[in-house]
């Protein structure tokens, strides 16, 4: 699935497609800085009810938001240095009781999600608008 965003009211529609597309309790958010990987898991986390104030993971590495579903666990794996450091965070404990786990920046983690079953989106900022791919 392919969309684009031209202005930040965009974002809500991409969530109103993206949930119901959503059979996995993995995401993977790719783009570069800026691309809008945070602003989404907003939009995201306010659709899945939450009333939580949504802040980028970038120092924390890992923030916890409640919604009626359950657990949304977001990282932001960006300052990882390796597999080691992302398993020193207990990143296998918040998959197992998570309803859903949104990780920024999952390049360092991802040969290790082999076997299991997650979802990926990209953004990429052309600079006019944000392209937007999910699988």
């Amino acid at each position: 699935m392919n969309y684009s965003i031209n202005k930040l009211e965009d974002w809500q529609h991409i969530v109103d497609q993206i949930i119901p597309q959503l059979k996995h309790h993995i995401l993977l958010l790719k783009g570069n800085l800026g691309a809008g990987k945070t602003t989404f898991t907003q939009f995201l986390l306010k659709k899945l009810g939450s009333e939580d104030e949504v802040s980028s993971p970038t120092y924390s590495i890992v923030n916890e938001y409640q919604t009626p579903q359950g657990k949304v666990y977001h990282f932001d794996l960006y300052r990882l240095k390796n597999i080691d450091e992302v398993y020193d965070i207990g990143i296998e404990e918040y998959l197992d009781n998570a309803f859903l786990c949104i990780i920024e920046w999952p390049e360092v983690y991802e040969e290790d999600l082999y076997g299991l079953n997650y979802h990926t989106m990209s953004i990429i900022n052309t600079g006019e608008s944000r392209e937007i791919s999910f699988e």
